[in-house]
């Protein structure tokens, strides 16, 4: 038999994986809780008994997406099987994946929810330790703030440019997302730029 708090745990799982799901489908505006819950196949009522509104159930699709990265960040940097620059390029080209296959989502992470502007920075905030930590292993503890910013600001901007159509693309030598990745973290490491 299934207790109480098991049974409402799982339908809160189900209503994130719903509401996930109309988020990569449609946007913000596929996410109403009426759709979600529909979705999840749960009573009409159930998503209001989790969530109290729209934003308040963006902002947990949003806190879970970052709680996942922060798990992929620090199994990486536990690795002992990669080097520092693999681990540093493994971690952009997973951030730079989330924009890739789930645009919504992305943008959804790196805003600002006007109930609670904080909200998704906080959530953020165990995957950028471990990042910051996988770059402090290729630069030092001094420079690891400085590079990190730079390496998050331009993922974010491969990931537009991918999303936006912009890349593979003829004005900039028909170079992907994981070319500009390699060339990024060889600049940041002191190696040879790839060719």
């Amino acid at each position: 038999m299934t207790s109480r708090a098991a049974s409402a745990a799982a339908t809160r799982r189900a209503l994130l994986d719903a509401a996930a799901d109309l988020l990569d489908r449609g946007g913000l505006e596929a996410v109403t809780l009426r759709a979600v819950g529909a979705q999840a196949g749960v009573t009409r009522g159930a998503p209001y008994r989790h969530f109290p509104d729209k934003e308040s159930l963006l902002i947990a699709i949003g806190v879970r997406a970052w709680e996942r990265l922060g798990a992929r960040m620090a199994a990486l940097r536990a690795d002992r099987g990669l080097s520092a620059g693999e681990k540093l390029r493994t971690g952009i080209i997973a951030l730079i994946g989330i924009g890739r296959s789930q645009p919504h989502l992305y943008k959804l992470m790196f805003g600002n929810p006007p109930g609670d502007p904080t909200a998704l920075a906080r959530a953020a905030e165990h995957s950028q330790t471990e990042f910051l930590a996988i770059v402090a292993d290729l630069v030092g503890e001094r420079d690891a703030q400085r590079y990190g910013a730079l390496l998050i600001s331009t993922a974010n901007g491969i990931a537009g440019m991918e999303v936006g159509g912009q890349l593979p693309n003829e004005k900039w030598g028909t170079v992907t997302a994981e070319e500009l990745v390699d060339t990024l973290v060889a600049m940041i490491a002191g190696e040879a730029v790839p060719k």
